[in-house]
């Protein structure tokens, strides 16, 4: 089977052609890790493959309630955008829980 009409990033089942004894043989990235790829896929595929790359993470907001629980939240941006089957981004945004302690809660009762 050949990878030469297709490639596919990241986990696609319909992305394959017929392989040695009429079993499918696959031209996705994610065939890699299964092992079942076609032949030519490296050469075919992977060669021009290039994975995302990001930066590192921002700081983290200030908590979303001054007072009580709320949220903070950090990013991070795509320095290399993934082509040609490579390995697709990670998350870029993270999310988690706070207690917004601000002097004036305490005043309000």
């Amino acid at each position: 089977g050949g990878c030469w009409h297709q490639c596919c990033p990241g986990r696609n089942n319909t992305c394959w052609a017929p392989g040695a004894r009429r079993a499918r043989c696959y031209c996705d990235s994610y065939c890699e890790r299964t092992g079942d790829c076609c032949e030519d896929y490296r050469t075919a595929c992977r060669h021009v493959a290039v994975g995302c790359a990001v930066g590192p993470w921002g700081p983290w907001s200030g908590c979303s309630s001054p007072c009580g629980v709320g949220s903070k939240a950090r990013s991070r941006q795509v320095t290399i955008p993934p082509r040609h089957g490579g390995e697709p981004c990670p998350d870029l945004k993270q999310r988690r829980g706070c207690l917004g302690e601000h002097p004036t809660c305490g005043m309000a009762k």
